[in-house]
């Protein structure tokens, strides 16, 4: 690999590689750099939830992921529980959530980085990273230099890389965070639960396997996956490996048959260890996806985690390295991305609890009394909806930046049907492709147009949508990732010039 790149992204798995796309497609030149050798052929995550789903409609992505999984309505709040979110409900163009193997999800996702003409090593592992300077706020971010240097060790031996930015997308055991110095606090794990994928097992026991607390899962044809929590074994340490025989006596104590599980291709164990980097910045280091935030799989809200992070950082680091990126945009990815990383764990250790306690005796029977009390709740729509909004990530929204910003600032864009002035008709979505800026003249809300003037990064459309379906907002500004940096209702053209102004400096160096 070359001596010298933009942005080197240390890990190649499903985080790593979305971000490596963004920012090649905002044009930076990126490298990618994961200590395996080949990819990961197991898959931990199962399944991409509806905002993970909407980042990829937004890049033009979608029908491929769809295309290799199976869609599900909704999915569980905790394994414990019978009642499911229900995605359904919730107002998204992909009301659903995406049964897809995380190794498929890397091969797509690698597949659009090759595309976008991202370099990808494998086999190379940091071994070493020093910042020459992590100052960075002393100075305007429109440096490029190469201000970071990591030392790698790869199949022709060691070599020395310079970068302008480094991201760790290097998982729980992150080198990048470690180098950085960035703390990384939590709690250690408490129990653990077992994983494994079978070729053989007697599908007439899955239905008795589910009603006795087993997930079970349908991967492809001809394999299955367990997960399994034993009251027996939920005190072994993750570290220790699972053998066949030591499942099916789990399964077997837990449901009273072993499924006839057999020819395994993969067992593990994982734990419910939690815990939150301190910050996501130092310098010219960042971390995204499992560097910064780790927890009990409940909800499988750890993938889907690590692509917002992904999308919400991408197009900030590629405008710090254009130099068009106004003062303190990069540092709005830890103010924004932290506080989402942080509900998340807290959440999940709600939901494990859930799961932890029907396993210990002395706590069984008020376990199921609260299970029991937490599926009543779930049956009514507008609890299951406001909980299905929080698991799907469709409720996350970015503080505004003032008191007085409009209602939907920082809040997701909808997936509005647009008839752009040239009568072709288009969705809100297919505008985001290009992953710039979008000033959105809405001229159903107003009886004239006004001149739009946008700076160079950002693309103005004047369309027609259906009445009301924004209200009185006249003009939106959309962020590259789809949430709202600006709305109004003003029609005033004077005004509007000066709010819009005002508005796009808060993000663009105009």
């Amino acid at each position: 690999m070359e001596a010298e790149t933009e942005v080197l992204v240390v890990g190649a798995g499903p985080t790593g590689l979305l971000l490596a796309a963004e920012l090649a497609l905002a044009g930076v030149r990126t490298d990618v750099v994961e200590r395996r050798t080949h990819p990961q052929p197991n898959s931990r995550a199962l399944n991409l939830h509806p905002r993970s789903l909407e980042l990829m409609d937004q890049r033009g992505l979608a029908e491929r992921f769809l295309a290799a999984g199976r869609t599900v309505p909704g999915w569980q709040f905790a394994g414990t529980l019978h009642t499911p979110l229900d995605f359904s409900s919730l107002a998204s163009p992909q009301p659903y959530a995406l049964l897809l193997a995380q190794s498929r999800t890397e091969a797509l996702l690698e597949e659009r980085a090759r595309e976008l003409g991202v370099r990808i090593h494998r086999g190379h592992e940091v071994t070493g990273l020093k910042q020459k300077d992590d100052s960075v706020e002393a100075k305007a971010e429109v440096e490029v230099e190469a201000e970071v240097e990591v030392e790698l060790r790869g199949p022709a031996g060691p070599a020395t890389v310079r970068a302008a930015y480094v991201a760790g997308c290097d998982g729980a055991r992150s080198t990048v965070r470690r180098a950085a110095g960035i703390a990384f606090p939590g709690t250690d794990e408490s129990f653990t639960a077992m994983v494994g994928d079978f070729a053989t097992a007697d599908h007439a026991d899955l239905d008795r396997a589910r009603q006795h607390g087993i997930l079970v899962s349908r991967l492809e044809p001809g394999l299955t996956r367990f997960v399994v929590m034993d009251p027996e074994r939920m005190r072994v340490p993750s570290t220790t490996p699972v053998t066949l025989a030591e499942f099916r006596t789990a399964v077997l104590g837990v449901c009273g048959t072993d499924c006839g599980i057999g020819n395994p291709t993969w067992l593990s164990r994982f734990g419910n260890a939690t815990r939150l980097a301190g910050r996501y910045r130092s310098g010219r280091l960042l971390l995204v996806g499992d560097s910064a935030h780790i927890h009990f799989p409940v909800g499988a809200q750890g993938l889907n985690t690590g692509l917002q992070d992904a999308m919400n950082l991408g197009w900030k680091l590629a405008a710090c390295i254009h130099g068009w990126a106004a003062p303190g945009l990069l540092d709005s990815y830890d103010a924004e991305r932290r506080p989402v990383g942080l509900a998340v764990t807290e959440r999940t250790e709600a939901q494990t609890l859930l799961v932890e306690l029907p396993l210990v005796e002395r706590y069984r029977r008020p376990a199921r009394l609260l299970c029991e009390l937490f599926d009543t709740l779930l049956g009514l729509p507008e609890v299951n909806r406001h909980l299905a909004g929080q698991l799907s990530a469709l409720d996350t929204a970015y503080p505004p930046t003032t008191s007085t910003a409009h209602p939907m600032t920082g809040r997701r864009m909808p997936d509005l049907p647009l008839t752009l002035s040239d009568g072709r008709r288009i969705r809100t979505y297919e505008l985001l492709h290009e992953g710039r800026f979008v000033l959105l003249q809405l001229t159903a809300a107003q009886d004239h147009l006004n001149h739009l003037t946008a700076p160079e990064h950002v693309t103005a459309v004047t369309a027609r949508t259906e009445p009301r379906a924004l209200d009185a907002t006249t003009e939106v500004l959309v962020r590259p990732d789809g949430h709202i940096a600006w709305a109004t209702d003003t029609t005033d053209p004077h005004t509007l010039d000066t709010e819009r102004t005002r508005a796009m400096r808060k993000w663009i160096r105009l």
